[in-house]
């Protein structure tokens, strides 16, 4: 495994060499200050901006101020959401813009966006071995001898002084009383709380990626081999040639084209079904079937339009394609129609959620390939354009308080005059934490008094007592735990 951009040992390193040590184990300290034994919570959003400013301050050569402010708004805008709540897609923007900081800052991030999905891949994966690599470089000098037996030796010509210090310090605790006292005031027991495993795998896992952040690395990339003997083997072996295309695109499009017209019979016409089956049976057993069959069909758009391929060139093959990604979009409706039919009779999940957005994102991602085969794109821009917009699904989506939403919906929609599904699922309700609270209380002023009204007013003051009696540590600060504060001092105010 290689590396681009090696660096030389040089005897005597420039001043801002010398300083991304000090910047490491300043890193690493606040690291240890702001994470061990604490809830997340704003300690991630200061880690984002602490971790940019150091990948700044550490640059070969100094940064102006106007690109610095850029870049450290950059890096805030992506961390906001961490504000708002710890949650996963919050980590995963703030530490990709931190990343792209550090990739732009060493001149290693392309001019072209399209080409930043590969430059991630090949920045992943030295993540694990830059530090190992700059330890194995700096401990070794050019004349062979290592720099840990120059420490050693200078180490030793400390030990005399502060042998002789020692002895001096012990004679004047015997002379002097005050000396004595505050001796016997220091507390060393801070030394045996740093020998933790926890801490100590903490600060390891905090110098490694904190290093490889500030000095960042490509893998090389694999020289290419010719592809003249592959696109032989196509034409010769008759692989998707013109005609199987055709072929193929002109059954698939029939085959999507009746399950298109039941879906609009049965889910938009609400048509009657079939005796025994109801719509969110219906909707059930179609709704993720659906999604992956939209997958494979955007995988075989993608082999059959290669670049210089017969679908590439072929009219007829680029009209039956986007008619048959049309009909894919219109699948992915269906099934978020569907999933909401589902939700209606059985409750909303998280999970549910999840499969409602998954569904936006493949139609999305099946518009795109749409638009990559009119204008006429790279596979490299409908990958770019994929993850730009699933960065801004996440983006949205770390500030949304899904717990909070699904609790809600599913206390007003079991309360409907016309609803027919399933009753409340109280206990998933209680599952979903501190947030389903206010939910619960709009249960509890509309349910009458009876044996569950009972058990869900004992499972809220437990609840109540996990928001209360959490994290007040200022490091797991978040406005989500402010506004349940907020709640409920209000509520009990208003119980007063």
């Amino acid at each position: 495994m290689q590396l681009t951009g090696t660096e030389t040992i040089r005897p005597h390193l420039p001043f801002r060499g010398k300083i991304r040590l000090p910047i490491l184990v300043a890193m690493i300290v606040l690291s240890d200050f702001l994470f061990f034994e604490q809830a997340p919570g704003l300690n991630l959003f200061l880690m984002s901006i602490t971790l940019t400013a150091a990948v700044l301050l550490s640059a070969a050569r100094p940064l102006r101020p106007i690109p610095a402010i850029i870049y450290l708004g950059f890096s805030a805008l992506a961390a906001a959401p961490l504000l708002e709540a710890p949650t996963l897609s919050g980590r995963i923007l703030a530490m990709t813009a931190v990343i792209i900081v550090a990739l732009a800052n060493a001149k290693l991030l392309p001019k072209r966006p399209s080409a930043i999905p590969l430059v991630f891949a090949r920045f992943m994966p030295t993540l694990p071995i830059r530090l190992p690599q700059a330890l194995s470089r700096y401990l070794a000098s050019r004349s062979g001898r290592t720099i840990f037996g120059t420490t050693v030796k200078s180490l030793v010509g400390w030990v005399l002084p502060l042998s002789l210090g020692l002895v001096f310090l012990l004679l004047f605790s015997a002379a002097n009383p005050l000396i004595e006292m505050g001796l016997s005031n220091i507390d060393l027991s801070f030394l045996v709380n740093l020998l933790d495993i926890g801490r100590m795998a903490l600060w390891f896992f905090a110098a490694i990626v904190i290093w490889a952040i500030m000095r960042p690395r490509l893998i090389r990339r694999c020289r290419r081999r010719t592809t003249q003997g592959v696109a032989v083997s196509y034409r010769s072996s008759g692989f998707l040639d013109h005609a199987a295309l055709v072929r193929c695109l002109t059954i698939f499009n029939l085959l999507f084209a009746m399950q298109t017209l039941l879906d609009l019979m049965y889910l938009w016409g609400g048509a009657e079904l079939p005796a025994g089956m109801g719509h969110a049976e219906y909707a059930h057993r179609g709704a993720y079937p659906l999604v992956a069959t939209a997958l494979l069909a955007a995988a075989f758009v993608l082999i059959a339009m290669r670049r210089g391929g017969p679908g590439d060139r072929s009219r007829l093959i680029r009209i039956l394609v986007i008619a048959w990604i049309l009909q894919n979009v219109l699948l992915c409706l269906s099934s978020i129609l569907r999933l909401d039919l589902y939700v209606e009779a059985y409750s909303l999940t998280g999970l549910r959620i999840a499969a409602g957005i998954w569904m936006g994102l493949v139609a999305a991602g099946l518009f795109l390939i749409m638009l990559r085969i009119a204008l006429h794109r790279s596979n490299q821009w409908l990958i770019s354009m994929n993850l730009a917009t699933l960065a801004t699904v996440l983006y949205l989506g770390a500030w949304f308080d899904s717990s909070a939403f699904i609790a809600r919906f599913n206390v007003e929609n079991s309360v409907k005059p016309d609803h027919l599904g399933d009753r409340l699922d109280l206990r998933y309700l209680v599952s979903l934490g501190p947030s389903a609270i206010p939910a619960l209380d709009l249960y509890l002023s509309s349910a009458p008094a009876n044996h569950m009204t009972d058990w869900v007013t004992q499972m809220r003051n437990d609840l109540v007592f996990e928001a209360e009696h959490g994290s007040s540590d200022w490091r797991s600060w978040s406005y989500r735990k402010h506004r349940m504060e907020t709640y409920l001092r209000a509520t009990a105010l208003i119980e007063r």
